[in-house]
């Protein structure tokens, strides 16, 4: 904790030194030039309004990518011919562009919520299906046979044994997935939504006003940052703990 701390505050003075470098408060404003706009945004409800938005947009594509990319990997990882069916689908989707997908749904579906949920949700099930589907081959198989010997019930045999050696993988695609959700969310929120974090983002770009840019992208960082230390690194750390005992 003290080295992040350390890391955070060789951040900020990077920042106001090249503020101070700069000179211009209108490309790059010192940090504490933030606190009043903030204050701004935070008062009138606009910033936990937009952050609320924005993050439950995540939170529905999250869910929907790991769902989907957890099943397909566990299917790929264990059964060779569907691997052979999918696999070409798979390399297409990982190297097709985030823009590109976000466009279609948007021309296809409409510049709704649903396309954008869906347009965040398929670019990340690829990553989150690759990353399972190398975990799914990496199970024991003298597991599988003690399992198969003792007839151990398939729930029982799911629960207790594959889970538990799927979650490193598991935990590994979620970090990454969160990382990577929200920043294509906010892609979709500038192109196509009126509403969030990306929305305002845009908003503020059309009016070249870098200080409520910097507020708004800085709010959600932080707060992806707090999802990320308080809950997503120590649960990795708990499901990682049986493999160093």
């Amino acid at each position: 904790m003290r080295i992040r701390g350390l890391s955070l505050v060789s951040l900020l003075l990077l920042w106001i030194v090249a503020a101070y470098i700069g000179a211009d408060p209108q490309v790059l404003p010192m940090p504490w030039a933030l606190a009043g706009p903030f204050w701004s945004e935070l008062s009138s409800g606009e910033l936990p309004f937009h952050l609320a938005t924005t993050a439950l947009r995540v939170l529905w594509a999250f869910a929907l990518a790991m769902t989907l990319g957890t099943v397909l990997g566990l299917l790929m990882g264990v059964f060779p011919k569907i691997d052979q069916w999918l696999d070409p689908w798979l390399v297409i989707f990982l190297n097709l562009p985030a823009l590109v997908l976000i466009v279609l749904c948007y021309l296809w579906i409409g510049l709704n919520e649903t396309a954008a949920i869906i347009a965040v949700t398929l670019n990340k099930i690829p990553n989150v299906t690759t990353i399972i589907r190398e975990g799914a081959r990496a199970l024991n198989p003298d597991l599988k046979a003690m399992a198969q010997v003792f007839r151990v019930r398939r729930s029982i045999y799911l629960k207790h044994i594959i889970l538990p050696q799927l979650a490193p993988f598991i935990a590994a695609a979620a970090r990454s997935g969160v990382a990577v959700i929200w920043k294509i969310v906010l892609v979709v929120e500038f192109l196509g939504r009126s509403n969030g974090i990306g929305f305002q983002i845009h908003l503020y770009f059309q009016l070249f006003d870098v200080a409520y840019v910097l507020v708004y992208s800085l709010s959600f960082i932080a707060f992806m940052l707090a999802v990320e230390w308080s809950l997503l690194q120590p649960w990795e750390r708990r499901v990682r703990r049986w493999r160093q005992a």
